[in-house]
């Protein structure tokens, strides 16, 4: 499981932290109140303070960081079950961990629907106009598009019920880099057996880990990013971690300029 916490060591400002959040740095946009960027009603009155935040957070802008080659690395050694991440950047899916191995809860820019015909489109077939700033519309019906974002007030993906299925699977559990905040997510950490041991990597202790402590439960306080090294480094996979890196790098270094 992973929140915001994972991708602000790539440069993506995270929600909530005070003076540095997404939520704080809003005020340009002239909204009601922050959270309205990400409310279906506002969106559908005016989309264009969502489009001028999705051009920042569009993939693309960004790299993955340790903590997502990481992930990718326990996918490629046959050790993850499945990624549940918050985060709605894409850098999970630009390290290489297949889509089918990511539950993305709050959605993704990868694909998008128009509003009015529910035509499906590629991510990709939007990101000439988000990144010129013009609010992106369909070409049969000219609806607004709108990248496939759980936005507040629509329901979650429904392959976010897969949790049902593999958190009874799961032999242990890792959390990393989120406020355990949000509902139904922050409810997943939960979901595991009781016997399961429950690894916590993030700057402060949150949700259960905080209030009702399992005697399996494992917690490693500080910078994430700090930690993931930590348990590298305990799992003796420094040299092949840094090789997934180095490639990762290598393509990045290889693709044409946008």
């Amino acid at each position: 499981m992973a929140g915001a916490g994972i991708s602000t060591p790539s440069g993506i400002p995270d929600f909530r932290s005070p003076g540095s959040g997404l939520y704080d740095n809003l005020q340009q946009y002239d909204l009601p109140y922050a959270e309205a960027i990400f409310e279906i009603n506002f969106f559908h009155h005016n989309p264009k303070p969502f489009f001028a935040l999705a051009k920042e957070l569009y993939p693309g802008n960004y790299r993955p960081n340790l903590t997502h080659y990481f992930v990718r690395l326990l996918h490629e050694k046959g050790q993850l079950l499945r990624m549940y991440t918050q985060n709605i950047d894409g850098l999970e899916r630009l390290s290489g961990i297949p889509p089918e191995m990511l539950v993305e809860a709050h959605g993704t820019f990868s694909t998008a629907t128009c509003t009015v015909c529910r035509r499906k489109y590629e991510g990709d077939e939007l990101r000439p106009d988000v990144m010129s700033g013009t609010v992106p519309r369909c070409p049969t019906c000219t609806g607004v598009l709108k990248p496939d974002i759980v936005f507040f007030g629509e329901e979650l993906p429904h392959h976010f019920f897969k949790y049902l299925t593999d958190f009874p699977l799961a032999d242990l559990l890792i959390v990393m880099g989120t406020s355990l905040e949000v509902e139904p997510f922050a409810s997943l950490a939960g979901a595991v057996r009781s016997s399961v041991p429950r690894l916590l990597i993030n700057r402060d202790l949150v949700g259960p880990f905080a209030w009702r402590r399992r005697s399996q439960d494992v917690v490693e306080l500080g910078d994430v990013v700090s930690g993931v090294q930590a348990l590298i480094d305990a799992l003796g996979w420094s040299q092949e971690i840094d090789a997934l890196m180095a490639t990762g790098a290598q393509t990045d270094a290889t693709k044409p300029e946008e």
